[in-house]
């Protein structure tokens, strides 16, 4: 009974240590001036603070490159790359420790009736092809009410592909610096 009663108390505990994620309001994803701050933010790239609240000057490895000492959980290079290949859909939530990025519904202009919504996982600290996983949901409207439909299979394996197109240029462009 007394393991039960620790149990109770302590599952709280644990349950608010695992929301390390923080949720961006629509409102502040709806100009370009919002949209960049807002990104850099999460990115690291920030004027200012790093996400861990550190200061960039001690999260910088010898060569430059955020990737070794960003201070994400992740690889930064495939985390600003996919905030960046994924920034025309609004953003629902983002995590940089867990590597989970979450948009929030977008309903393209020239397909009324239809919506999409992906998510993105950061599978590691390392810069690698199988480094980055995106699903994308679609729904279609049907009667008034929305409806899962198939995705077409390819549109994942686009996305991810312009997300290591994006981080490459990332990365050449701070080896350059």
């Amino acid at each position: 009974m007394r393991h039960i009663r620790l149990a109770a108390l302590a599952l709280p505990v644990l349950l608010a240590a695992c929301s390390q994620g923080r949720i961006v309001e629509n409102s502040e994803y709806t100009d370009d001036s919002q949209r960049a701050r807002v990104a850099g933010r999460l990115s690291g790239n920030d004027d200012g603070l790093l996400v861990l609240g550190t200061d960039r000057s001690r999260n910088r490895n010898t060569a430059g490159a955020p990737e070794a000492s960003s201070g994400l959980g992740v690889n930064a290079y495939l985390w600003r790359a996919t905030l960046d290949t994924l920034s025309f859909m609004p953003l629902s939530s983002a995590d940089p420790y867990g590597g989970v990025i979450i948009t929030d519904w977008y309903s393209p202009p020239a397909a009324q009736g239809e919506r999409f919504r992906a998510t993105a996982y950061i599978l590691g600290r390392q810069l690698r092809s199988d480094g980055v996983r995106v699903s994308v949901f679609r729904q279609e409207l049907r009667n008034g009410a929305w409806v899962d439909a198939p995705v077409a299979t390819a549109t994942s394996a686009e996305l991810e592909d312009k997300v290591l197109a994006r981080a490459r240029e990332l990365r050449s462009q701070s080896a350059s610096l």
